[in-house]
């Protein structure tokens, strides 16, 4: 049967649901069998919805249009609320701005989402358990100071017509190519118990959805219970890449990871920018000379799908002060992230703005990274639900639950809830994801968040083979994209080491991070472990085909200590959080150099001075990947809070005054390590060290109190050999330095010890001792060169 549908109110079709409702609109609501004459109707048309028609334009139509209806359908007075409606019931309310009816077709299954189909816009949502499915549209989208204009349309899908197995679908012709907002009321089985979550009067966000619509500004408390609908665009011209653009395809081995967040990085006053720009995707682009200058070559983004940063608000708790800031709380998988664009400008102009900060990224020769989360959403847990998407359309599919317990979630993710990664349509949703990421927007690779989720069976036991994993590994269009894992979840399930990899999968290196800032601050028993991180840890990854490349070395990440409050302070100081310091990890292995938190006293001040770099050098002279966190480089602060994901303030949000300030010390120690890196292939090679690499000056192992190392790097092709020393000790170690290569002398590069610019010279200060003298807490190179 088809039907008539015109843009502007509301429409509904009656059918054997087990269910009913109407558009949010209600008070626009007129029912036409139960108006007196055509002349009323034109009257309430006019008076309640601002109509610039003639009367006698209107009358004309509404005639034709009724005598329509009338014909084909017998429609009788009723509660379009109510379950009692026997025959089909047509609402009709006339077109603003065109003359064309919309129709609507049975429409086809796929692709899931909203798609162009040759006869109009197709809609086509998964929801295996569902017994009734309404579309709803917003013809009109949003307007300034309204949620949703008045105006949505729905569309109740007949499960004989519009459902080929488990996909609703149907296809709406006339419907504007884009701008147009979507969204879905599903019914279903009412047992919690069995697993399900249905609420038929929550409009859903589509999972599928590519693009999604919610409130204009970030953090905009005002309007903190915005809803989010999908939308699309099908009527923008391609994306301009340009002629002369190209992928960057830099070689893991190369890689010098920096971890930002897109908003943190330009939100504040001091990024100089229009306050329009601050926080954007553009800002980003106004920053790239800082990222060149400091010589790293990928970024690898916090969250950029689309997330609410106002969650913690929607009830009273003690979080219900912060904004979610990182975006760890997916509210789906396709769109980027809305708030993100420039001067409010909404999903489209974020979609757009997204694909030129990547060409820009991609031109000055960087990679992106994204940090995704395909382990848990933003619906929270059993005792605060939050229903926005996945719970309403099919709970029992999209979330691991405990059938046995109630149909709890099962948390694995520390969130309130675990995505069901290796159910074959979650399977398919998450591989379909990330090929979008990948094909409309030019991403070069992805961080896992929480990555042994995606080795979690159904039930959340542990699979030795997980298929996803497997998956992402083999695929097609995925095949040139960097894949890290984050490989632990709040579970348990360690990983590191061990992630089931297909020799493609890389993985953040937690035992890296533990075991240097063990050996740094002094820990007994720490050097041949230090030996071994900073060699590669082949223990780890010499398996099969994997390489040194496969160990993404971080000291620091977003979450914990930022490099300076590691060594500033050493515990947390997480009151401003509200969770009275339960939140955040207790094992930092930090130390305070001797007093918790700011101070005046200068002994103590260059001791963290030369702690921090002694970190960034280990860090830069590692075989694997680096990966280093924004801010760092110039030392932010957090002031000792070591969780601080709910922050939209300076705490997070890159100073770029004290940038500025450190310019010449700080900054210029870690520019010139990165591009010491990026000169030296020795560093960065694509096996394991051998014998013949590196000569280890140690004899010494055994004992369990030397916090000293010392080795050499050995370069066959030119001679240039590279010495380090690291001193972990209290007291100033003298230490035989080995005769230089052929031909060759020593050249002193770092000394962490001395100011700058003397701690790092690039060409080199020649030096002909024996040995050297390293101070206590500090590190040395040396160069061989001509």
């Amino acid at each position: 049967m088809e039907s008539v549908l015109f843009p502007g109110r509301t429409q509904a079709i009656k059918h054997p649901c087990s269910s009913f409702s109407s558009l949010s609109c209600r008070n626009n609501v007129r029912f036409l069998a139960s108006m007196p004459s055509s002349t009323s109707r034109l009257r309430v048309l006019r008076n309640e919805m601002g109509l610039r028609f003639s009367k006698a334009k209107i009358a004309s139509r509404w005639q034709r249009i009724i005598s329509k209806v009338r014909e084909r359908y017998m429609v009788k007075p009723g509660n379009v609320f109510g379950h009692s409606v026997e025959e089909s019931l047509v609402e009709v309310t006339p077109m603003l701005g065109t003359d064309v009816p919309l129709k609507y077709s049975p429409g086809l299954a796929f692709p899931l989402g909203a798609s162009e189909a040759e006869n109009g816009i197709n809609f086509a949502i998964f929801s295996r358990h569902a017994s009734c499915v309404t579309l709803c549209l917003s013809i009109f989208g949003r307007e300034k100071g309204q949620e949703i204009c008045d105006g949505m349309v729905e569309i109740a899908l007949d499960p004989q017509k519009n459902k080929t197995g488990d996909v609703w679908h149907i296809c709406v012709e006339g419907l504007s190519r884009s701008g147009i907002l979507y969204g879905y009321r599903i019914d279903g089985p009412q047992e919690k118990e069995q697993g399900h979550g249905f609420d038929n009067s929550i409009v859903l966000l589509d999972p599928y959805a590519k693009l999604v619509s919610g409130r204009k500004w970030f953090g905009d408390v005002a309007n903190k219970m915005s809803k989010f609908l999908g939308t699309y665009d099908f009527e923008s011209m391609p994306f301009d890449w340009g002629p002369d653009y190209k992928l960057p395809n830099i070689p893991e081995t190369d890689l010098v990871i920096y971890e930002m967040n897109v908003r943190a990085f330009t939100a504040d006053e001091s990024s100089g920018l229009d306050p329009d720009v601050r926080g954007s995707y553009l800002g980003v682009i106004e920053k790239i000379p800082h990222l060149l200058e400091l010589g790293i070559n990928a970024v690898e983004l916090l969250p950029v799908f689309e997330f609410d940063e106002l969650e913690f608000q929607r009830y009273q708790n003690p979080r219900d002060h912060m904004i979610n800031t990182w975006g760890y709380s997916t509210l789906n998988f396709f769109a980027p992230m809305s708030r993100y664009a420039s001067a409010g400008g909404g999903p489209l102009v974020a979609s757009h703005e997204f694909k030129q900060m990547v060409k820009a990224l991609h031109n000055a020769g960087i990679e992106v990274i994204l940090d995704v989360v395909y382990n848990h959403t933003n619906e929270a847990n059993d005792r605060h639900p939050y229903t926005t998407s996945f719970r309403g359309t099919d709970n029992k599919v999209y979330y691991m639950l405990d059938l046995d317990n109630g149909a709890k979630y099962l948390n694995f993710s520390g969130c309130g809830n675990t995505l069901n990664c290796n159910h074959p349509v979650v399977m398919e949703l998450i591989l379909d994801s990330l090929r979008h990421w990948v094909n409309e927007y030019h991403v070069d690779g992805f961080r896992f968040d929480l990555a042994s989720i995606l080795c979690r069976g159904t039930d959340g036991s542990p699979l030795n083979s997980p298929p996803l994993v497997k998956a992402i590994a083999k695929d097609a269009v995925l095949s040139r994209c960097k894949i890290i894992a984050e490989p632990w979840d709040c579970g348990g399930l360690y990983l590191v080491g061990k992630f089931p990899n297909w020799d493609r999968w890389a993985e953040w290196n937690g035992k890296y991070r533990d075991d240097i800032r063990r050996f740094m601050k002094g820990d007994c028993g720490m050097k041949g472990t230090f030996a071994t991180r900073i060699s590669g840890s082949a223990d780890l990854y010499q398996v099969n085909k994997r390489k040194p490349q496969h160990s993404i070395n971080f000291v620091i990440a977003h979450d914990g200590f930022t490099l300076y409050d590691l060594v500033s302070y050493n515990f947390k100081h997480n009151d401003a959080n509200g969770e009275g310091g339960n939140d955040g990890s207790n094992d930092n292995f930090s130390w305070n150099c001797g007093v918790e938190g700011e101070t005046e006293d200068v002994d103590v001040i260059g001791l963290r001075s030369r702690q921090m770099k002694n970190f960034h050098l280990a860090l830069m002279i590692s075989q694997g990947t680096p990966m280093m966190l924004m801010g760092d480089e110039y030392g932010h602060t957090r002031y000792g809070n070591n969780n601080s994901y709910g922050h939209d303030t300076s705490i997070n949000h890159f100073q770029w005054k004290q940038l500025e300030e450190r310019r010449g010390g700080h900054f210029r120690f870690f520019c010139e390590m990165i591009k010491f890196r990026h000169k030296h292939p020795i560093l960065r090679r694509d096996r394991f060290l051998t014998k013949s690499d590196v000569a280890w000056h140690e004899d010494n192992w055994s004992n369990h109190e030397s916090k000293f190392l010392a080795f050499t790097l050995h370069d066959d092709q030119f001679g240039g050999d590279i010495y380090l020393a690291f001193n972990a000790h209290d007291y100033y170690v003298k230490a035989a330095v080995p005769s230089p290569p052929h031909k060759k002398r020593w050249h002193r590069v770092v000394d962490t010890n001395l100011e700058s610019p003397k701690d790092f010279v690039p060409e080199g200060v020649p030096f002909s001792d024996t040995s050297y003298n390293i101070a206590s807490y500090s590190a040395v190179l040396l160069e061989a060169k001509p």
